[in-house]
């Protein structure tokens, strides 16, 4: 597959594994969009790709799959509102007068073939055709995804401007994002019980105990502990002398967190009994919680709010095409799911203008 295109394989995907899944309407026209049309075809290739590209097993399964058909279904409001918007886009760089010129293209194949190390024009051409693709439906696709990248950054993203107080909102409301929790390498020493079908053997715990002890008094007159773990330790970290990490102090569980958490660096912690058997643990290293101050995250926290607010203003720069677009439908059922996409997306978008709640 060619590197960095990643639509070249779900078009032959889309096109090569998976038959249309209803051959008697393939030119069906679905919707008209200012006078361009979407076709059965066109949206079931797409469909198709696009489920493929989050979910890999499907391409394994028949076109009359049950699995596949509810797949589809699911799937179609949001792939059926996404297909009209990328056309409403695609009419708006029109309206811009853009195009992909010839000496552009030129240069993206270029850069195609140097990074698919595909300099000889036979190979280039075997790539494709090995996609399912012609050089013409590689310039579409990269014209397609060119076209709207602009109009995004032209209408949407340019005029985007973040202030100090929203930064200082968006720091204060998301404290988590730029905390560090506190982190720690410890090495371990594992003492396994052995286990039946009626349990543990009184004895043989008492054995693994003993031995525990033994090597833990080794570890604390100041043999190796990673020599010891390699040696008795029935853990795999064996391999790396016992270490293990590094870990999130606030993600192990409770009874190992009280008994790290005291220890210093270079401290062994006393004996803990655990469903594994008995354990033994040096604290190795250990990095505290540390909160980025406002100065030090204001790079993240204004390209967060940055990202934020461009979601919502695509959102109300595709409803301001929409209400522009003459938008004709001729399939009931695919409106009906188009309009159910659009209404859960205009909650999205009354949301984000919504207030925010007081901290």
């Amino acid at each position: 597959m060619l590197k960095r295109i990643s639509y070249l394989g779900l078009l032959a995907v889309g096109i090569c594994s998976i038959a249309p899944l209803r051959a008697e309407i393939i030119e069906q026209v679905l919707v008209k969009v200012n006078g361009e049309i979407i076709t059965s075809s066109e949206f079931e290739r797409r469909q198709l790709a696009e489920l493929i590209q989050t979910r890999p097993e499907l391409a394994k399964l028949p076109p009359n799959s049950p699995q596949l058909a509810v797949a589809v279904s699911e799937a179609a409001p949001t792939l059926i509102l996404s297909a009209v918007d990328e056309l409403l886009l695609l009419q708006r760089a029109k309206e811009h007068g853009w195009v992909l010129t010839d000496e552009r293209f030129k240069d993206i194949v270029g850069d195609i073939r140097k990074n698919n190390n595909l300099q000889d024009e036979a190979a280039f051409k075997k790539a494709l055709e090995q996609e399912g693709l012609t050089e013409a439906d590689l310039r579409k696709s990269i014209e397609r995804d060119m076209l709207i990248g602009q109009v995004r950054r032209a209408d949407v993203t340019e005029k985007i401007s973040v202030n100090e107080q929203e930064i200082r909102e968006y720091y204060e409301a998301n404290p988590r994002e730029f905390t560090s929790p506190a982190e720690i390498t410890i090495r371990e020493v594992l003492n396994a019980v052995p286990t039946s079908d009626r349990g543990v053997n009184v004895a043989q715990d008492d054995a693994a105990a003993a031995k525990a002890e033994e090597v833990r008094s080794r570890a604390l007159a100041g043999e190796s502990f990673a020599a010891l773990a390699t040696e008795f330790s029935a853990s795999n970290s064996k391999a790396d002398g016992g270490l293990v990490g590094p870990l999130k102090l606030d993600d192990l569980a409770p009874a190992l967190q009280d008994v790290i958490r005291p220890l210093k660096i270079g401290e062994i912690a006393p004996l803990l009994k655990t469903t594994r058997g008995y354990q033994i643990f040096k604290l190795e290293s250990r990095s505290e919680t540390k909160i980025r101050t406002l100065d030090e995250a204001r790079g993240d926290v204004s390209r967060r709010v940055a990202e934020q607010k461009t979601r919502g203003e695509t959102l109300r720069f595709l409803e301001k095409l929409r209400e522009q677009a003459n938008i004709v439908w001729r399939n009931d059922e695919l409106k009906k799911a188009y309009d159910k996409a659009l209404a859960d997306r205009r909650v999205l978008i009354n949301r984000t203008e919504a207030p925010a709640p007081p901290q």
